[in-house]
């Protein structure tokens, strides 16, 4: 295993350190599972209500003569999304209590990987989403989500989904660790969980919108990946910028996000 020295002298081991706190942040989601428990369930209540109880409703409203099972394929790639930009809150408020109880402060007198807190941080919150991902398919495919993806579209639609949860959560950290409270490390994150994959097109299509809605549905991050997921997952057609354009959004997200975070952890710190 590679290691460092850090100032003092002491060997520092990134990849042990990583692992450490990566442990230490599945224990807390097992210890504190309310809001682990609330990253999970939102994005199945959410596929059921709008899939069952909305769905024959909207695909009547949208024209085309599609049933409730065309909408539930239109609407799960979205609802995949959502599941992901649900899951920010959760990294966003434990940073923050991180840096608030003092624990950030010990961690900078010993002799670990300075970067490892955060990382692991994000690692946790992508084992999570990836459960809520696997939670949110299976729903889906039960009351009626037919995907007629390949093997490899299927690679490629989960490597998207993954970037696209290392991005985000990266960004909500950095949210996270310019809060004062954890209750505003919350409240923060709610353009990420809430404003951005409703004004987009998860629920339905940019023709259907008023103009000014639909101009900024088009043009924020969520539609163009939203579009991918459907073009790899059932074959939609899609622009032919749309994959890069979601590439793009998410490598913006993640640079951004983890210097922007990097930066506000390492604040009055001496490297």
């Amino acid at each position: 295993m590679s290691t460092t020295m850090n100032p003092a002298g002491a060997t520092i081991r990134p990849l042990a350190d990583i692992g450490t706190m990566l442990r230490r942040n599945l224990r807390h989601a097992q210890r504190y599972p309310g809001l682990s428990l609330g990253a999970l369930g939102m994005p199945v209540i959410m596929i059921l209500l709008f899939g069952l109880i909305f769905g024959d409703t909207f695909s009547a409203g949208l024209g085309g003569g599609g049933g409730r099972g065309d909408y539930i394929n239109f609407l799960t790639p979205g609802i995949l999304l959502m599941s992901i930009a649900s899951g920010t809150m959760s990294p966003a408020v434990a940073v923050c209590m991180d840096m608030t109880e003092g624990i950030v402060a010990r961690f900078r007198t010993m002799a670990i990987f300075r970067p490892a807190v955060l990382t692991g941080h994000v690692l946790g919150n992508v084992i999570l989403t990836i459960v809520s991902l696997g939670l949110v398919v299976g729903f889906a495919v039960l009351i009626g989500f037919r995907p007629n993806a390949s093997f490899g579209e299927w690679l490629l639609a989960a490597a998207l989904l993954i970037a696209v949860t290392v991005a985000l959560t990266w960004f909500a950290i950095a949210l996270g660790l310019t809060s004062k409270t954890p209750e505003s490390a919350s409240n923060i994150v709610l353009p990420i969980s809430l404003l951005l994959p409703f004004l987009s097109n998860t629920f339905i299509p940019l023709d259907a919108m008023p103009s000014g809605i639909r101009w900024f549905a088009e043009y924020q991050p969520f539609t163009p990946i939203i579009d991918t997921l459907r073009h790899l997952l059932l074959g939609t057609p899609m622009d032919s910028g749309d994959g890069w354009l979601a590439l793009a959004w998410c490598l913006a997200i993640a640079v951004v996000g983890y210097f922007w975070a990097q930066k506000s952890y390492n604040k009055g710190t001496v490297a």
